[in-house]
């Protein structure tokens, strides 16, 4: 008997020696993934870009975060408590948790509750150009006691609160003399991120180049599989998915529509479909006159034909939406129908305010007022779908005498344009949101200004007084209800022409190994995708 146990038990540390040899293989490699343009700005409180939030995501650590179920988990927090009345948030944080290190340094600092706070200041700042303003306004004051205890007291008491502190957590060590962030400061920071998530920035030459990540090996949840990351800018959307079949990337964020045919039936890869809570629109500057009237907004959406550009441009591959929500989230209001495809309704809407002549290029005016605008489009979304789509609202107003000047900027240029300095008329962009839906930050009056998310100065008061009620009240069919008003009546105003939601698509080579991605912070789970030994570069 003891000579089969003696036996046993060498066979047990036979099978979880090699599962360890197994596990140490397949740490390495190197996944390059490419993106439609570069990052625009690595500091978390300023970024509102696409490809800067994911790459922010693999740098940066949050309080807590959610899995694609809504579960909370905790990030830099490992326990946290919620008051009886719903006013206060107590987070203890972790004490394992250090900093990536400075060029210079070969450790990490300690991460403590400072830099919570200190995050927290800049982000509140009335000077930081940020739109996370709106969002975080329902905090009254931030306390922290001691190192590792950081106390949010809230200005009422707010169900499904958790899901909020998902705002990323700056160094305050490089931050000391930083009251504010408005983009243009020569920091260290900005130039070289230092966060607490998996992966530690390298390089990043110049607005064409690469960016390089690497695995943190005291990365307080576990040193990620894949040891590099490297996320590989293009100027044009028909190149990526070629560079992905001839082998120079390994994943695609976001599949073009008319290429998954071809992904699909090459079985080097795997497609993800994955729905973000999104929605593409045309957005109108109020500021102008004409814009302001509601016929003539009215006018521009029924003289486009989304069903026809949803599915020439996009394969059909979405749905029209009719409001401000994305339509998965449960405060879509399903009972308002999108706006059809009608240039005789557009046409007798503008006759309606006024617009009745015509010039000799069959321009609509009314008196000495022609009905010409221009409409503001980035360069890196410069792709030829966006060409497509906004080449065809063009032709579409044509026919009912509207004239549209399309101005192509440098990404940075165009948020100055649209956001800063406001010289636009008319652009076409898209909204990402997350748990929270929380659409105050787009049309509250009170949004309205230099770096804030209403560009388009849109002022009702109704929409202010049922958005202020909306993060109140702790009644979940109450908050429906508003929601539902809410869109009934944005549907009604149209400050945007409301366009669809498209089901997205990434695409990446087998050799990666447990790949999950997340619908709203697509590399969430990175740190558990792997490339086997001998896939390894």
């Amino acid at each position: 008997m003891k000579d089969k146990k003696i036996f046993f038990i060498i066979t047990l540390l036979f099978v979880i020696s090699l599962s360890f040899s197994a596990f140490a293989q397949q740490r390495g490699g190197t996944l390059i993934y490419g993106e439609y343009g570069a990052p625009i700005r690595l500091v978390p409180v300023l970024a509102n870009d696409s490809i800067s939030i994911r790459l922010i995501e693999l740098i940066y650590g949050s309080l807590v975060y959610y899995t694609a179920n809504g579960e909370i988990k905790g990030d830099l927090a490992e326990q946290w408590t919620i008051s009886n009345d719903l006013k206060t948030v107590s987070f203890f944080l972790r004490k394992d948790v250090l900093w990536h290190p400075l060029p210079e340094e070969s450790k990490g600092r300690k991460f403590t509750a400072g830099d919570i706070l200190k995050t927290y200041d800049i982000m509140m700042h009335p000077k930081t150009l940020t739109a996370l303003y709106s969002r975080y306004s329902f905090i009254d004051r931030v306390e922290k006691e001691g190192d590792f205890k950081i106390v949010f007291y809230l200005k009422k008491p707010m169900l499904n609160v958790m899901g909020r502190f998902s705002f990323k957590i700056m160094p305050s060590f490089l931050l000391d003399d930083v009251k504010f962030l408005r983009g243009d400061e020569d920091l260290f920071l900005s130039k070289h991120p230092i966060g607490t998530g998996p992966y530690l920035f390298l390089s990043n030459e110049g607005s064409s180049a690469e960016v390089v990540l690497k695995a943190y090996e005291d990365y307080h949840l576990g040193t990620p599989m894949i040891e590099k990351i490297i996320m590989r800018p293009f100027a044009d959307q028909n190149i990526i998915t070629q560079t992905l079949l001839y082998g120079g990337i390994d994943l695609e964020v976001r599949v073009p529509p008319r290429d998954i045919a071809e992904i699909q039936g090459d079985s080097r890869f795997e497609l993800i479909p994955y729905s973000t809570l999104s929605y593409s629109f045309f957005g109108y500057n109020l500021r102008n006159p004409v814009l302001a009237i509601n016929e003539v907004r009215k006018a521009i959406s029924y003289a486009i034909n989304r069903q026809e550009m949803l599915g020439s441009f996009f394969e059909g591959k979405g749905q029209l939406i009719s409001g401000p929500f994305a339509p998965g989230s449960w405060a879509y209001n399903l009972d308002i129908e999108p706006v059809p495809y009608s240039p005789e309704v557009a046409n007798s809407l503008l006759d309606r305010a006024g617009f009745t002549e015509r010039t000799k290029q069959g321009v609509r005016k009314r008196g000495s007022y022609q009905l010409k605008f221009q409409m503001v489009v980035p360069i890196s979304k410069g792709n030829e779908t966006t060409k497509r789509v906004i080449l065809a609202f063009q032709n579409y107003l044509k026919d009912v005498g509207i004239e549209i000047e399309i101005k192509w900027l440098e990404w940075k240029s165009w948020t100055d344009a649209v956001f800063i300095t406001h010289d636009f008329d008319i652009i076409y962009a898209d909204w990402l949101f997350d748990d929270s839906f929380d659409i105050s930050s787009l049309f509250h009056s009170r949004e309205i200004g230099r770096g804030k998310n209403n560009f388009g100065s849109y002022k009702n008061p109704e929409v202010d007084a049922l958005l202020d009620e909306s993060r109140t009240t702790l009644d979940i069919e109450k908050r429906r209800t508003i929601y539902k008003n809410l869109h009934k009546i944005l549907a009604a105003d149209m400050p945007y022409t409301y366009l669809w939601t498209l089901t997205n698509y990434a695409a990446y080579n087998r050799k990666l190994r447990r790949v999950e991605v997340h619908p709203t912070r697509f590399f969430t789970y990175i740190r558990d995708w792997y490339i086997p030994n001998e896939e390894q570069k």
